[in-house]
């Protein structure tokens, strides 16, 4: 049996971005990865939005790894050449009942440490954007978007370049504590046993069920498992914007964002479907409610310009109609098991707060 320092499971992202600090503190780290690459499901079905920290919970771990892992990433891209914009964001109200939940959603903004939000006119918006319509929007001026599949490489390369290793192919098929380490058992064409002293359970979706296979794991500590799938869809031809656009939230509704790629295609989404497994494809129906709602705010969509474009799934641990969720990283204090961390629960602002997902974990294995 092989004896290791760190093993993190998962080579999404947040896997990555926790490899990277490990083996930057110095630690010998293996990274293990079900698929054949890189960030294959969350981590690249996604917007590629570089989320401000606006709507979250005030002192939730979602606002606080939003907002530092929002400012790290930025310096992080620049530093390393990875394509990234910072493009901007508006929240847009179409009616006076609209106009009238702006200065809350700002007062959260700024309760959570986000910079610069502001409050325009119709027409200081539309002198932005000419193709909008609103009664008054929100300013986001520290939103942007990023090559996801670019910064994914730059971290592994990191990673790579301070000694970890990564294993494709090899999924974990369980686990178990033993004598203050944790034994895994890996299949693939190379199936191996592997003895270590850190386990980070970064596995996103399948993070719950990884986590219910560990011996020793108490059950009632794992959460359990729910797919939010949120399904996008394209615009055929160049954006009418080049900032995000997005409608005010309304009770019981996320209302259709329009996001932008570095190349400078729209896409609408993601919207909320609740799905039993996991399954990526769109179906063309779902961009039915899709047009009403983006007219409020740009009334020049076409019929048909709307193509399928892809879908994401969120790795929800709580069911639909339940609160909202919280990120979990949660380390022997909470769990009992020595060396094992597990992340529940990283959708949404995920790739945004990777590094302070990052810095958190390297904190909790210091004192765990």
């Amino acid at each position: 049996m092989e004896e290791v320092d760190c093993v993190v499971v998962g080579a999404g992202v947040v896997g990555l971005a926790v490899a990277r600090a490990l083996a930057l503190a110095g630690r010998e780290v293996i990274v293990l990865e079900a698929a054949e690459g890189i960030g294959t499901e969350t981590s690249s079905r996604n917007s590629e939005v570089i989320h401000a920290g606006i709507y979250y919970p005030a002192n939730s771990l979602m606002a606080r790894f939003c907002v530092a892992g929002r400012r790290a990433l930025y310096a992080y891209c620049a530093e390393k050449g990875v394509p990234h914009r910072n493009c901007g964001k508006l929240i847009v109200a179409t009616s006076a009942q609209e106009d009238a939940m702006l200065a809350g959603i700002k007062a959260r903004a700024e309760a959570n440490g986000v910079e610069g939000m502001r409050v325009l006119t119709a027409d200081e918006a539309v002198a932005m954007e000419p193709n909008l319509r609103c009664t008054s929007a929100l300013l986001s001026p520290t939103t942007g978007i990023i090559d996801s599949h670019g910064y994914m490489v730059a971290l592994q390369g990191d990673a790579e370049n301070a000694g970890t290793v990564l294993v494709f192919l090899s999924p974990v098929l369980r686990g178990r504590v033993a004598d203050r380490r944790i034994e895994i058992d890996v299949g693939g064409d190379d199936p191996m046993t592997l003895r270590t002293r850190l386990l980070v359970n970064a596995a996103g979706l399948h993070a719950p069920a990884l986590a219910s296979r560990i011996t020793g794991m108490p059950k009632d500590r794992v959460p359990g498992t729910y797919y939010a799938k949120g399904n996008y869809f394209t615009l055929s031809g160049r954006s009418p914007f080049s900032r995000l656009i997005y409608p005010v939230p309304v009770p019981g509704g996320l209302g259709v964002h329009l996001t932008i790629d570095l190349g400078g295609q729209a896409r609408f989404g993601p919207d909320v479907e609740w799905v039993d497994s996991i399954d990526y494809a769109v179906d063309p129906h779902r961009s039915d409610s899709f047009y009403d709602a983006v007219r409020k705010y740009w009334p020049g969509l076409k019929d048909g310009a709307l193509q399928p474009g892809y879908a994401g799934i969120r790795p929800k641990i709580v069911p639909k109609g339940a609160p909202g969720q919280d990120f979990v990283v949660q380390g022997p204090q909470t769990h009992g098991v020595a060396g094992l961390i597990n992340l529940f629960g990283i959708e949404s602002p995920g790739l945004t707060a990777s590094l302070a997902i990052a810095d958190h974990v390297l904190e909790v294995s210091r004192t765990g």
